[in-house]
Formats: structure tokens, sequence, C-alpha cells
């Protein structure tokens, strides 16, 4: 319970009243009544406040949150007598709010409501704790602080937006939303589909010439892409995918390499699973995750729950250990993408776990990019910090360029891609790989 401003000036002209009155009598008797109708009011006013009952609050919004995206929470509050008070509402603290704390004026007996909107800027449990309401009492000489509402935690998952709209395309316009290139070669795959007549543009290895000679017409033998094989994103947990970047949306909501990561392992694993093949995950370095690979379009809601709250971890990766265990636990061969941040000396470790993975396993690596570094070597040199600066990143990248042409020389496929490119280059990979029948 807290005076207001006008009762604390009102108590400033008593008092300044009272200095008067010890100069001249006269100003006495004024001032005593003053002071009297003062304290009655003050104490009536606060009394009213007291007893005036809480309004009834209650808060709508989605219990999972995607990461980054801004939605509306809507407040309905309710109360038996007309009044006018400020509400905030008591959301994840880290979260970029916009539209609180709002003025209400709630007539007797009728709901109002209004919306404000929230950006989630980290995945994982959060918590809404309740809401403040600060009552006025009639005459404005006190406001109160009450708690209203009920506490309700959420989840945040990675930026799941991506997936609803590809959901609505097929799988093909679904790659190419994506930015993947998509090289077709019709009829040419590794399972069989159909038999059909023959087109113009069909190579002659199609042509099955028994069925030929029954139809008394050329037919093709059409092939499709190999379906249920299996494709397990490796997510790098450690301290290199610490890095934060602003996204190109201008927002200022900044994603660390390991969000970009997770958002690009959801759409190539939604794909692959439209494509017909079985999709898992293996998190290392921080925290560990693991889940076996699984067929169906269900397991996109199992990867989300699996994965919503893995946090990268100030760490170093043991990558070797990391392909031991991974080696045990995924016995079929399969397609590996190994997301991680390269460094020069990283190489020796990355280098002997690759190669025990590449026994059974095809592996691709992919390398995020700090985009502030090729907005430095893009920047023109006008001083000597410029300078000092551009010959230190082009020799940063020199090196890094170097660990992965070590890769590639042991037959290993590097994507040197930045954190908003790496889905389209994963996907890019993923279907190059299922044309080549390299599986």
């Amino acid at each position: 319970m807290r005076p207001t401003t006008v009762l604390v000036v009102l108590l400033t002209v008593w008092g300044v009243a009272g200095v008067a009155g010890s100069l001249w009598p006269a100003a006495v008797l004024p001032w005593q009544v003053f002071g009297t109708t003062l304290l009655v009011l003050s104490v009536g006013d606060l009394l009213v406040l007291v007893r005036r009952p809480t309004p009834d609050v209650v808060r709508v919004m989605p219990d999972a949150w995607p990461i980054g995206v801004a939605r509306d929470v809507t407040l309905r509050l309710e109360g038996p007598r007309r009044q006018s008070l400020d509400v905030h509402d008591l959301h994840p603290a880290a979260w970029q709010c916009e539209g609180l704390p709002r003025r209400v004026r709630l007539a007797a007996g009728m709901v109002s409501e209004f919306d404000y909107r929230l950006r989630p800027t980290q995945r994982g449990e959060a918590r809404f704790d309740g809401v403040q309401l600060r009552l006025r009492s009639p005459l404005g000489l006190w406001r109160q602080m009450r708690m209203a509402g009920v506490a309700r935690p959420v989840r945040v998952f990675p930026n799941f937006a991506p997936l609803t709209r590809l959901a609505l395309l097929g799988a093909d316009r679904a790659s190419r939303l994506v930015g993947a290139h998509i090289k077709r070669r019709r009829g040419e795959g590794t399972d069989f589909h159909q038999m059909r007549e023959y087109r113009v543009g069909d190579s002659l290895r199609q042509i099955d010439w028994k069925a030929s000679s029954r139809a008394r017409k050329l037919i093709s033998r059409e092939y499709q892409d190999e379906k249920n094989q299996q494709l397990v994103v490796v997510l790098d947990t450690g301290r290199r995918m610490l890095a934060q970047e602003t996204t190109s949306a201008d927002t200022g909501h900044a994603l660390s390499h390991f969000d970009h990561a997770l958002d690009a392992a959801l759409v190539v694993s939604y794909l692959a699973l439209r494509q017909g093949d079985a999709v898992g995950l293996f998190a290392t370095g921080g925290e560990a995750r693991w889940m076996a690979p699984q067929r169906g379009m269900g397991a996109i809601d199992t990867l989300l729950r699996v994965s919503y709250d893995l946090q990268p971890q100030p760490v170093a990766t043991d990558y070797l250990a990391a392909a031991t265990e991974l080696s045990v636990r995924q016995r079929r061969r399969g397609l590996l993408m190994l997301v991680t941040n390269l460094r020069d000396e990283d190489i020796e470790d990355v280098l002997a776990a690759v190669r025990l993975l590449q026994r059974r396993h095809l592996v691709i690596v992919a390398s995020l990019r700090e985009r502030a570094l090729d907005a430095v070597l893009d920047t023109e040199v006008h001083d000597h910090d410029a300078a000092v600066r551009a010959g230190a990143t082009a020799r940063y990248l020199a090196q890094r360029q170097a660990a992965h042409d070590a890769l590639r020389n042991h037959g290993v496929t590097v994507l040197d891609v930045t954190g908003e490119a790496l889905p389209a280059a994963l996907v890019d990979r993923y279907l190059a790989v299922k044309r080549d029948g390299r599986l």
C-alpha cells in the first residue's frame, strides 16, 4: 500500500500551512480543519481500497512457443465494480515484450480484454508467474499492488513455423522453398516404381525388352529413390556452438549457432520423413541426447520433444568419444550429418572421429561460419585498424579452409555455410545423396 502523488502533495501543503499557523495564530484553525478532513478522507479512501475485491484475470496463450517468433497474449479482466487499474503480466523476464504495462478501465460486471506481444528468446521451459495489478482508491489517494491469475508453465521449441508451411506443399516444392537445388533424372533411381510406355528421353537401359515384346510396344521401367534409409543428424552441443548472431530479419533477436543448427535439423528431418526415410538425432559435446531413427511424420513431434530444451555448454567436445558412442548406437548404415563449427585445432580429433564413422556410414560435415567474417572482408580498408582486422580475418579463414580441405582429402563432404544458409545446404546435400544412390 503506497500513497499517490496527490496525497503526498496534500500532505506537503498541510505541512507548509502548519508553519504558517505557527507564525499567524489566525491560521491555526483552518490548518486543523484541513488536517482533520485530510485524515478522514485518506483513512476512508484507504479502507475502501483494502476492501475492494481483486479483479479476476484470465490469460489466453499457447502452451508451445517457437523461439524468435512474436505471438499475441490476451488478458481478460473482470471485476464487480467500476475502476481503473494498471496491468502488467509477469512473463519470462528475458522475453521481448510490446504493449505492457497497460492502463485498463473496468466496468462493473463487464469483461475487458487486451492483447500484447511476446517474443521468446531462449528455448526450453519457461514460466508465467501471474498478473500484477496496481489498484487505485476511489479518491486517488492510495495505490495497492496485487497479484491475480494463475502461474502457468510453457515450453519454447525450435522455430517450427517453417514446418507448417512445408506441410502444405509437396516434397519437391517444399525442397525448393527451403532453397535446395533439385536436379531431375527422370525414371532413374534405385527402387522399382512402375512399368509405363516408353517416352522420348528415356535411356535404353530403362527399356524392359521382355515386356516390350509381349506388349508389342516399347515399355520402360521407372524407378524411384530408395526409401526406408536412415538419416541421423549429429549436433555439437559444445562451446563452438555458443556464438550468437542477430537474425537477418533485423529484429534484434540473436540466435546462437546451435539454434540455427537445430532449426536446420528440423527442416532436413521433416523432408527426409516426407521421402519415406527414418530420422534420428544424436547430440553430443555438452548436453547429450539420443533419438533412434524413426519413420512416419509423427517422428517430427518426437524430435521436437527430445530436442526443444537442448542448450550448448561451454565445454570442449570430444569428437572421438562421440563417434565411438554413435557407432555403438547406430548399427545400420545411414547418412550422418555432423553440424559443428570447425577450427584448425580440432581437425585431428574430428578427422579421427569421421574415419571411424566412415567404416559403416556416409558422413557429411556442416561447418558453420559467422556472417561477421564475410562482412569484415567486404568492408573497405581505410586505416591501420581496419587493415589489421581484415588481415587477421583472412588468416583465420585460411586456417579454417585448411581444416576443411583435410577432411575433403579423406572423402568427406564438407559444407562451409552460414547459419541462415544451413537448412538449404543440408536439404540439397541430402537430396543429392538420395539422387546418386550413395546409401
